[in-house]
């Protein structure tokens, strides 16, 4: 597969993301990395893509030798992440495991190593990177909840979330929402999420940006002024009041490897390629 090897700045909105003269808004001192947009031998006409694809910190053609692609006819957008495109059908694929089966939670889902404790499933990529990632396969973000002077929902392109996974006889596949309890109804989550995408947060001692949901707000079911993937509802985030949590006989065994497959809702959930 070819590249064409780009050395570009992230700017504040993430998207639209063009070779172009950059905006004259400031540079976010988190994106001076190198990044790859993978060419159209892949993806098509350059001209056809909504977004391009975000390769973080190097390109593919730099992935180790002894790396282990899960899929390797998709497009991979990190070697160090378990995230790939599939540019075919428009999806992205997440690779994680469950980490929690029997609970209150804030989140679907959160990165590794942030919020494992309140979210069933952590995933083995970066906030950032899955935001890239849902960019590319042409979802727009809007904005996150906000809750002065009164509350507003998050806005922005609805998202569908499928779960895969395997145990012992056979291959698993159901949307996010089934693993979902409504604590007060006692039924699944019903609505899908909102791409809200996130925001930044400089450091005042060092004037370092950061993408705030990379500390666990990815995929909320409490609204989360940092979520990456809010919902369109009220849902509040203090103890007391927590309206979710996990529907644990519907849920693997905690550690159960998983894939979320991430698309908008505007289309048809198809079979991610099988390699």
């Amino acid at each position: 597969m070819s590249e064409t090897i780009l050395t570009l700045q992230l700017y504040q909105p993430l998207w639209p993301l063009r070779a172009t003269k950059p905006p004259q808004e400031k540079v976010f001192a988190m994106a001076s990395s190198t990044l790859s947009l993978i060419s159209t031998t892949c993806l098509g006409l350059a001209a056809k893509i909504f977004f391009g694809i975000v390769v973080l910190l190097y390109p593919l053609s730099a992935m180790a030798a002894d790396s282990v692609d899960a899929h390797p006819g998709l497009t991979r957008l990190s070697p160090r992440h378990a995230i790939w495109i599939d540019a075919e059908s428009r999806q992205l694929v997440v690779g994680g495991s469950v980490t929690l089966t029997d609970g209150p939670i804030e989140f679907f889902a959160c990165p590794r190593k942030t919020k494992e404790h309140e979210s069933i499933v952590a995933v083995d990529a970066t906030a950032k990177l899955i935001h890239a990632g849902l960019l590319a396969i042409g979802l727009r973000p809007g904005s996150p909840a906000s809750f002065y002077p009164e509350f507003k929902p998050a806005t922005g392109d609805l998202v569908a979330i499928r779960i895969r996974w395997r145990d012992d006889t056979e291959d698993h596949e159901t949307s996010a929402q089934t693993w979902v309890k409504n604590s007060q109804t006692g039924e699944e989550l019903d609505c899908d999420w909102i791409f809200a995408g996130s925001s930044f947060w400089k450091d005042p001692r060092t004037g370092t940006e950061y993408y705030q949901a990379d500390a666990g707000d990815l995929v909320c079911v409490s609204n989360f002024p940092a979520a990456t993937l809010d919902l369109p509802i009220t849902s509040s985030q203090a103890n007391e009041s927590l309206l979710f949590e996990t529907f644990t006989e519907r849920i693997p065994p905690r550690g159960t490897p998983v894939e979320l497959v991430f698309f908008s809702v505007k289309q048809k959930p198809v079979d991610v390629k099988k390699d």
